[in-house]
């Protein structure tokens, strides 16, 4: 646990009581704070109960008199499309507002970090895409290199649950959009920023408030080094921002599909080779093509963030190469599930919106789509120029109609469940071909969660294998 220090004997509300809440409240109690803690759900206070923490209702009236801070769990809105009640109250009363990943800033580096040769070091992922891979990747790599390394935040464990970190550790964070907003503290020593596309839009009122919430993260505390994706608008003005000069070795511009030129640091990533340039010459390649963890446009961006973030901390090619080539993937996100009579079968469900689908849809040459859920706003209208590799789609959920309705010529069918989904895929498709769950919507009409979706599809993959 990381130990938060600095309220000592001082009341402090903490706000939502999951995964966050609950272990902010930890960190807090250890460093002698006093805990106020709520969350609207009874459920949640009875979990929190359980655990020997008192609810102090902060909806009350003078709930928040005396309050040092109130920390907040990063699902709950404090802006846009409404305010929280208990964080306008304290925006009205003075009361700072923050949340685990700025305590966790905030309490990194006391204690012996002065004494030691090597302090640990932070890298930070966010973005719409791929941070979940990228900071996956990284400490992946960091592992086989025989680095001390902890992953947290959005993925993982929460960011005050990891053990303190000793000499030369790293901790690598995913953080979303959600995390970024509202802390107040964000000093990475590496800052990675993947890509931007249309997400959370209600939650941030809009693409110009999302945006700023990601740019937070490079803003608030200025990183030693910033990694950037430079493949949208949004992320060649960011790196624009921070660069003092096209030399300024700060900035790493990271590309999927174009030549990356100037003077400056870029890696980039075409017909399936990493490229790392500096001033003006290149001075690494690696072959990303026969990695089967990392296949299709969307990983090599992946792959050049990973690498470009470890190369700023230190790392040398020939000590990232093995890790990238050694790693497989995360649950539901381009999983290869099975072979089955020369047809691959292939878990997307993370891929929620139709940016994400399309990144998956370009991995591959001959697929048998398996798309549906609860769409987003647009539905897969944006997906159109990207069906091309698709031989049929078969349709799912709430949205399978809609979904049809927008598939043109493509082939298609609305099935009812994923279990019919992908037996009729199966029995279509030839070999070679890929059988692939990219739903491109949400999972919550049929599921808790994508994760969920994911595992009843590989469940329906494997009888499959087993009939």
């Amino acid at each position: 646990m990381i130990v938060v220090q600095g309220f000592a004997g001082r009341r402090v509300g903490v706000l939502g009581l999951g995964r966050s809440g609950m272990a902010a409240a930890a960190s807090l109690q250890a460093g002698g704070a006093e805990v106020c803690a709520w969350d609207d759900s009874a459920e949640a206070r009875e979990r929190a109960m359980a655990a020997g923490l008192t609810p102090v209702d902060l909806t009350r009236q003078g709930a928040l008199d005396d309050l040092a801070v109130l920390v907040v769990s990063p699902g709950i809105p404090s802006l846009y499309p409404a305010p929280h009640p208990v964080i306008a109250a304290a925006c009205a009363a003075g009361v700072p507002v923050d949340n685990d990943v700025g305590l966790f800033f905030r309490a990194l580096g006391r204690g012996d970090w002065a004494e030691m040769d090597a302090p640990p070091r932070v890298i930070a992922v966010t973005g719409s895409n791929g941070k979940s891979t990228t900071t996956a990747l990284i400490a992946h790599i960091l592992e086989g290199a025989g680095r001390p390394v902890q992953m947290a935040g959005n993925i993982g464990t929460g960011v005050l649950s990891i053990d303190p970190p000793g000499e030369g550790a790293v901790i690598v964070l995913e953080l979303s959009s959600y995390q970024t907003e509202l802390a107040r503290a964000l000093t990475p020593d590496v800052a990675v920023f993947t890509n931007l596309s249309p997400d959370h839009l209600d939650r941030h009122g809009g693409m110009g408030g999302y945006f700023a919430a990601k740019r937070r993260l490079f803003a608030e505390g200025g990183p030693d080094r910033a990694v950037i994706g430079v493949d949208e608008a949004e992320g060649r003005y960011l790196a624009m921002q921070l660069s003092e000069a096209p030399e300024d070795m700060r900035v790493i511009r990271v590309s999927s599909g174009q030549k990356l030129a100037g003077r400056g640091w870029s890696v980039f990533a075409r017909k399936g080779f990493l490229a790392e340039w500096r001033g003006g010459r290149q001075v690494a390649s690696v072959d990303l093509r026969a990695m089967p963890g990392l296949p299709g446009a969307h990983n090599h961006q992946n792959a050049c963030a990973a690498y470009a973030a470890l190369r700023a901390l230190g790392l040398g090619p020939r000590q990232i190469e093995p890790g990238l080539a050694s790693f497989t993937g995360l649950p539901h996100r381009s999983q290869l599930v099975a072979e089955i009579d020369g047809v691959r079968f292939i878990n997307d469900s993370k891929a929620t919106n139709a940016d994400s689908a399309a990144r998956a849809l370009q991995a591959f040459p001959r697929i048998r789509w398996i798309a549906g859920g609860l769409g987003k706003e647009g539905g897969i209208a944006a997906l159109v120029p990207h069906l091309g590799p698709v031989a049929k789609a078969y349709l799912i959920g709430h949205s399978a109609r809609d979904f049809a309705l927008q598939m043109g010529e493509t082939p298609h069918e609305q099935c009812q469940t994923m279990a019919q989904a992908v037996a009729r895929a199966a029995a279509e498709a030839e070999p070679g071909e890929v059988v692939l769950l990219a739903p491109a919507a949400a999972s919550f009409d049929q599921y808790p969660d994508f994760e969920k979706r994911g595992e009843d599809f590989m469940a329906c993959v494997r009888a499959l294998e087993a009939s």
